[in-house]
C-alpha cells in the first residue's frame, strides 16, 4: 500500500480488519441492512452496496468511533465513487441503522442538537 497515492496514511490494520469482518459477516449485514432499503439488496449499485456493508460493520463493531464519523465517511466515499445521489441514499440507510444499533448515542446527539 505504501506507494499507491493516498494510501501512505491509511491504517492498514483497520482496513484489513474491516475487510475481513465484512466478508465474514456479509449475509448477516445484508439482512440487517435490508430492513432499511427500498429495494432488494442485490439491486443496489455495487459501490453503494459495499459502502453500506462497511458502514454497517463499523457501526456494529467499532463503538469507539462515533456513529456520525462512520456515516460521514460513508457519505464521502459515496460522493467520490457512487452514483449521483448515492450519498443521500447511504446517509438515510446508515442513519436508520445507527438508530437501531446505537440508540443511546443517536438520541444523545439529537437531544444535543435540540438543546
Amino acid at each position: 500500500m505504501g506507494d499507491i497515492a493516498g494510501f501512505q496514511k491509511a491504517d492498514s490494520e483497520f482496513f484489513v480488519g474491516l475487510l475481513r469482518g465484512v466478508v465474514a459477516q456479509h449475509e448477516a449485514l445484508r439482512e440487517q441492512l435490508q430492513t432499511y432499503l427500498d429495494r432488494p439488496f442485490k439491486e443496489l449499485s455495487p459501490v453503494e452496496a459495499c459502502i453500506l456493508l462497511a458502514g454497517a460493520y463499523e457501526l456494529a463493531h467499532y463503538p469507539q468511533t462515533p456513529y456520525r464519523v462512520i456515516i460521514n465517511e460513508a457519505i464521502e466515499l459515496a460522493k467520490d465513487y457512487g452514483g449521483t445521489d448515492g450519498h443521500k441514499y447511504v446517509n438515510g440507510v446508515l442513519d436508520k441503522l445507527a438508530a437501531k444499533l446505537r440508540p443511546i448515542e443517536v438520541e444523545a446527539k439529537r437531544a444535543a442538537r435540540k438543546g
